[in-house]
């Protein structure tokens, strides 16, 4: 059991260190918020509901991985190396499409309930 405990401590503490040298983890926070409270002025279905928390999850963990990338290639090498530009630059890209698709889908939800 104790190394379930310290397994969820250390995911909490690479939350709470993105959190804090991240600048985008903190935009993509203070997005979620503004998400959230339009959302509940809203008022979306408990589906939608769903779909719109999976986004905001799933935006978090794209950045986490992202950080993580850009860490482990900097453990590399400090040199500039095409290779790793291209890994972070490909960690970066995944982060953009999901940020991306999941603009669309909230204005694909958010649309049709401002203008009914």
């Amino acid at each position: 059991m104790r190394k379930y405990i310290d397994s969820f401590r250390y995911a909490l503490e690479g939350i709470v260190h993105g959190m804090k040298t991240e600048k985008h983890l903190r935009f993509h926070l203070f997005s979620a918020i503004v998400v959230i409270g339009v959302s509940m002025w809203t008022g979306l279905s408990q589906t939608e509901w769903v779909i719109v928390l999976l986004l905001i999850g799933g935006m978090f963990a794209f950045e986490l991985m992202n950080a993580a990338i850009e860490r482990v290639v900097d453990l590399v090498t400090t040199d500039y190396a095409p290779l790793a530009k291209r890994a972070k630059d490909l960690a970066a890209g995944a982060v953009l499409i999901y940020a991306f698709m999941s603009a669309c889908i909230g204005l694909m939800i958010f649309i049709p309930k401002w203008w009914r």
